[in-house]
């Protein structure tokens, strides 16, 4: 049984990297998508069912798991992997995005964070210590450092000020960990789109010395041109024998161009959250489901899927169950869409290792630009 962490690259077609990530609960194939499981359920979905999609790694949050049902709770039950029933490998992020998120409802010093629980008010501090613990409390095999990610729009000079006590906090976190065999502790770099702070953030994390490095404060509204344009120097920042992981993203075409800039790792609420409002995501697109030009079409969301809702249902049903507000229209549809996503990391994965990287980009662009195919 592997004892310990670690990653291994396998292939690369220019920036991009084709590895696995080896952990004691199993191996992860890089690129990863993450489904989100927020609150220790992957909204609609049941575990094996998650499973099924082809994921290897589920997301957990913190912030939501800390509050209810609390992770003293969660420990003495056995662990996050027993109480959801996932055996498989769990990320956690710190609980920092959601704690910054809060505004009004929290007071930021250096020691860390006070804030009132949105559940019920109660009052709460979270710092790089108890970040750990909460986490270590889960069980998580991934866990992340404690960090602050600034609201936008910010000058310059709140995210240098920023960055500068994430990486203090970074420092606090390695400490707190300590030595966990198989388990890792990832660094979370910041700076916002300046390169120079980028560069800054990535050099403190490195010294500190992570099991794997995360950028982090993108996809918070910066649009993709800014995003790639960070992504296309940031990860050249990092040690090259670590996995990266880009926290929070995202849309397809954004998966495919981190991936193509050096990006390993994603986790993202949208295939989950889409599902539920009746979005799917398809080779060509986005489809929206409850539109009527749906309700008497006999085809499948996406001829060429394999998933449950592609093989046995058609868009009128569908589009049905979804205006007469049936659960089974969000399982359905959430199923689709994180085997769609699954499907997607699965081509990268095979079109790195083959060389043919530019190849399956171009007829991703292409298939995209097609549209939704017309109804009958």
């Amino acid at each position: 049984m592997q004892e310990r962490f670690s990653f291994e690259v396998k292939a690369t077609d220019g920036a991009a990297r084709q590895g696995v990530i080896h952990t004691p609960r199993g191996d992860i194939r890089t690129p990863a998508f993450m489904p989100v499981g927020t609150a220790a359920t992957v909204k609609a979905m049941m575990p094996d069912s998650v499973a099924a999609t082809g994921a290897d790694i589920l997301l957990g949050n913190t912030y939501h798991l800390m509050l209810r049902p609390g992770a003293e709770r969660i420990d003495r039950l056995g662990g996050l992997h027993k109480f959801m029933n996932w055996q498989k490998p769990i990320l956690t992020d710190s609980g920092g995005f959601q704690v910054m998120s809060l505004a009004g409802l929290r007071k930021l010093t250096e020691e860390g964070v006070t804030f009132s629980s949105h559940v019920d008010g109660s009052k709460h501090m979270l710092s790089p210590e108890r970040s750990m613990e909460i986490q270590k409390l889960l069980g998580s095999d991934i866990v992340m450092c404690f960090d602050e990610c600034p609201a936008l729009p910010a000058t310059e000079e709140e995210v240098a000020k920023s960055m500068r006590l994430s990486m203090r906090w970074a420092r606090r976190s390695r400490d707190a960990f300590g030595d966990r065999p198989g388990h890792a502790l990832f660094g979370i770099m910041q700076g916002g789109v300046t390169r120079d702070l980028r560069e800054e953030s990535a050099k403190a994390l490195t010294e500190i010395g992570f099991d794997g490095y995360a950028v982090g404060g993108l996809a918070v509204g910066e649009g993709q041109e800014a995003m790639f344009g960070v992504l296309d120097y940031a990860p050249g920042f990092l040690p090259q024998d670590k996995p990266r992981y880009l926290m929070g993203v995202g849309k397809p075409d954004d998966i495919v161009g981190a991936v193509e800039r050096g990006i390993d790792m994603m986790d993202c609420v949208l295939p989950s959250r889409s599902g539920r409002t009746g979005q799917a995501w398809t080779r060509r697109g986005q489809v929206n489901i409850k539109n009527a030009r749906h309700q008497d079409d006999p085809r499948p969301l996406d001829e060429a899927c394999t998933c449950p809702a592609c093989r046995n249902y058609s868009r009128a049903y569908l589009h049905h169950v979804l205006r007469s507000q049936e659960i089974i229209a969000s399982m359905l549809l959430t199923w689709h869409n994180l085997h769609y996503y699954q499907e997607l990391m699965a081509g990268l994965r095979d079109a790195i290792g083959a060389g043919q990287l530019s190849s399956f980009v171009a007829g991703f662009h292409a298939k995209r630009a097609e549209g939704d195919i017309e109804p009958l």
